[in-house]
């Protein structure tokens, strides 16, 4: 095994974070038309820890060099924004998969597939990309791209280590009552929670610098995988308004209001 890193990033455009979503017209799906997008905010972090991986090896903390940060989206004409924000923050090059907007984004298991077939052609030997993306929620996509490579996989990770030269990685994330440290050996793929780091903004000079890094457009089928559609959104309707909460004086009266509910 080379003793160098070769990430692959996975991001997405989603709707920005701070906005909150509406449902269109239709009900089936929120209005995305003039609404601001932005980086998922999970991929975010794993441009974030790619990148700082890459800074502890130049100043040797790491016992492994970067070699190459791969920065990937699948989307329409508005995916490469994100591709740029990624490259400005330190990605070297990035790989826009044309999928035409009007069919909406690719199912979990196409884009695993998709990434299969980048990491094989790639020469990758570390997948990070974020727990989930902030639009499905599905959260599935790192785990089904672990099983269809068959490398070990650590989810959510709030803390990773590049241990020693033979790839070497420990992998800490929160559990129920604490927190559980996995060690595991490269190739593998990572899914990032919040708690890893801060991600860096991307200043003007850098934004400047990604403008003449590679960005290459590619479709699924150069990757050998069909945008097969197997889930279909029946209706998507608002959470019903929650009702009021209420005050009591004390302790007896909380018990009172607590059997009248039948709560006891």
């Amino acid at each position: 095994m080379s003793k160098a890193l070769r990430i692959l990033v996975p991001v997405k455009r989603v709707i920005d974070y701070a906005i909150k979503p509406r449902i269109n017209k239709a009900s089936t799906g929120v209005e995305t038309t003039g609404v601001k997008h932005s980086m998922n905010p999970f991929d975010e972090l794993s441009v974030e820890e790619a990148v700082r991986l890459r800074q502890r090896g130049e100043e040797s903390k790491s016992p492994m060099k970067v070699e190459n940060i791969l920065a990937l989206s699948a989307g329409g004409p508005k995916t490469p924004d994100v591709l740029r924000t990624a490259m400005a923050m330190g990605a070297d090059r990035a790989f826009h998969i044309d999928v035409p907007e009007a069919d909406g984004s690719p199912e979990p298991l196409t884009v695993a597939k998709m990434l299969r077939g980048v990491v094989e052609k790639e020469n990758i030997n570390l997948v990070l990309l974020g727990k989930q993306a902030i639009d499905g929620d599905q959260g599935q996509t790192g785990q089904m791209l672990a099983g269809l490579l068959g490398w070990p996989q650590a989810t959510q990770a709030s803390k990773v280590e590049i241990k020693d030269e033979a790839g070497t990685v420990e992998v800490t994330h929160e559990v129920d009552g604490g927190v559980e440290t996995l060690r595991a050996k490269l190739p593998m793929v990572i899914t990032t929670d919040l708690r890893l780091n801060e991600p860096r903004y991307a200043s003007l000079p850098n934004i400047m610098k990604a403008k003449k890094k590679p960005l290459e457009k590619k479709t699924l089928a150069d990757f050998g995988v069909e945008d097969t559609r197997r889930l279909k959104t029946v209706k998507v309707t608002e959470p019903p308004p929650r009702k009021g909460g209420g005050k009591v004086e004390d302790v007896d009266g909380l018990v009172s209001k607590l059997k009248e509910l039948g709560a006891l």
